[in-house]
């Protein structure tokens, strides 16, 4: 079988993160998304993987490179524009050929990994089989109406009566069938190839195409609080683990993880929590579901339930920090000049909150 990851898209609800980086190397517990589902693909047993790549492409190609470091063979397909789920399936055909392939979303995290999925459709005859999730509100999502058989019989895009309480997940299976579905449909009002257009023409042509319900959680990353709970339901998961150092001053409460490097003075990092490497932390609190990436100083302040993002500079704050996504290279501190004022330079869609 081999792999197949779309990590094309404009990333346009994590704004302004994504003006200058991809969605996907946007990093949950110190790893980027992007890394986590190349892992969890690997550890499937799957070592051929294609990632469909758009206008970030030369910033994926850097970081994920050839695959080396997670023993696969990367191979990169380039789209045009982000034309729908279906056209980059489309435009991977030469890639897939006649393979049977797992498509994942490059943003998405699911708890427990794709093996048990990856073992039940290698064991059977099925044409494609989709993932699922129970949710409480289907209305936003795509929606799978079952048979009594469970297979498959509608799959309706945010209905406003759902016929059941099973969301479409962003991974799916497909033997080489899909390129008859997505051949045979027709972009839809928003000028792109859907993907369950293509599923529903195979379940209309009378393929098998079966659900695989998933029983745990699963985060699709593409807004700053859906960022903020992945990270914490993975921290939650991780086992500590000190390889800084950490003065006789500091204190660590619960799951904390300190990568090589890191510096821990006087202060007090209450888990779950990571601190990434060569970051400094000094005469500060780190509250839990906090991820402080690599090269960080953090001085003089508290920061709680957030995610800052690489080479940051937080100090010397009257109040905590909590609830937010920091991006790369970001200076925050307090001004000592007077007349005291808010001096600020934001990208668009921000969100500021002060007191």
């Amino acid at each position: 079988m081999k792999g197949l990851v779309l990590s094309g898209g404009k990333g346009t609800r994590l704004r302004p993160i994504t003006y200058t980086s991809a969605k996907q190397l946007v990093p949950v517990a110190n790893k980027p998304v992007l890394f986590r589902v190349i892992e969890a693909i690997r550890d499937a047993g799957i070592t051929d993987i294609g990632i469909v790549i758009g206008d970030t492409g030369d910033e994926i190609r850097s970081a994920v490179g050839n695959g080396r470091r997670w023993g696969v063979k990367i191979t990169y397909i380039p789209q045009e524009s982000p034309l729908g789920l279906a056209h980059a399936v489309k435009i991977s055909r030469d890639f897939l050929d006649t393979d049977r392939f797992v498509m994942f979303l490059g943003d998405n995290c699911i708890q427990g990994g794709i093996s048990p999925l990856i073992e039940q459709f290698g064991n059977s005859n099925y044409n494609a089989q989709i993932v699922l999730k129970k949710v409480s509100d289907p209305r936003s999502f795509g929606v799978a109406e079952l048979d009594d058989d469970g297979r498959i019989i509608r799959l309706v895009e945010k209905p406003r009566e759902p016929k059941s309480d099973l969301a479409l997940v962003g991974i799916y299976m497909f033997d080489y069938h899909v390129f008859e579905a997505v051949e045979a449909i027709r972009p839809s009002a928003r000028g792109e190839l859907e993907i369950t257009d293509a599923i529903q023409w195979l379940v209309s042509n009378g393929y098998s195409v079966y659900p695989y319900i998933h029983e745990g959680w699963w985060i699709d990353t593409g807004k700053k609080d859906d960022m903020l709970e992945a990270n914490r339901l993975v921290l939650e998961e991780m086992e500590p683990a000190v390889h800084g150092y950490v003065d006789r001053d500091s204190q660590l409460i619960g799951k904390v993880i300190i990568e090589p490097g890191a510096e821990i003075i006087n202060s007090t990092i209450r888990g779950p929590a990571i601190i990434g490497e060569h970051t400094r932390i000094v005469n500060a609190y780190v509250g839990p579901f906090t991820s402080i990436y690599h090269h960080c100083h953090i001085e003089e302040c508290e920061i709680e339930h957030s995610i800052v993002l690489e080479y940051c500079t937080i100090r010397n704050l009257p109040h905590r920090l909590e609830d937010s996504l920091i991006g790369r290279n970001v200076e925050i501190s307090r001004s000592p000049l007077r007349p005291k004022a808010y001096r600020l330079m934001l990208g668009d869609n921000s969100s500021v909150g002060v007191l």
